[in-house]
């Protein structure tokens, strides 16, 4: 089991960056895929990137390549999302999620834990 809590989110206006971080705690963290999600008010939960094991491994979402890197440090048990160029349609709630594995997932139903999410608000 693990434990995941999401932190950097905020007010950023458009064309700006933010990075956000997932700390996890519990065991064998690098044992989990751990992937990004959003959600905006009124809107389904999609899928924003996720990463492998070893870190080597990275899938994004149409809407967010060449803008979002996500990367993990596996020795700090955490997983970053950095965000550039971001626009008003990146307004969210953005969750960390984790699935034991190996493949790497764009449904949330495939991954069994979760952050509490934090807000990240673009404005123009």
């Amino acid at each position: 089991q693990v434990q995941l809590v999401e932190s950097g989110g905020g007010l950023v206006q458009t064309g700006g960056s933010l990075g956000l971080s997932c700390a996890a705690s519990g065991r064998a963290f690098s044992s989990y895929v751990i992937g990004w999600f959003r959600q905006a008010p009124g809107k389904e939960r999609e899928f924003v990137s996720a990463v492998g094991r070893t870190g080597t491994s990275t899938v994004y979402a149409d809407s967010v390549k060449g803008r979002f890197t996500i990367s993990r440090d596996n020795a700090e048990n955490t997983v970053y999302l950095q965000m550039n160029d971001l626009k008003s349609e990146d307004t969210a709630v953005y969750y960390c999620a984790a699935r034991a594995g190996i493949i790497l997932r764009d449904s949330h139903a495939a991954y069994d834990y979760w952050g509490q999410g934090t807000q990240v608000t673009v404005s123009s």
